[in-house]
């Protein structure tokens, strides 16, 4: 996994905000302050950041949380990304 990639990909999916979630994507300030609920990922989701982003939050609602923050995501031939739950 090329670090460099990583930290773009990250930095773009923090820069985008889509106000139609539920759940909320957070920063790691802002996830000290909460009780962390476990981790979900998502992958095989071949099209944008934007789907990505909508399938972390489908999962963070079923689990019941308010709020995710996401600690790892690649891209490649297929997008991948693992979020933190809150509550």
């Amino acid at each position: 996994m090329n670090i460099k990639s990583t930290v773009a990909t990250l930095s773009l999916l923090s820069a985008l905000s889509f106000g139609a979630f539920a759940a909320d994507s957070i920063n790691a300030d802002q996830a000290q302050s909460r009780q962390s609920l476990g981790t979900v990922s998502v992958g095989a989701i071949a099209s944008s950041p934007m789907d990505m982003r909508a399938e972390l939050n489908k999962k963070a609602e079923a689990q019941g949380a308010s709020a995710y923050r996401i600690i790892e995501a690649r891209t490649g031939d297929q997008w991948h990304a693992t979020a933190e739950l809150y509550k």
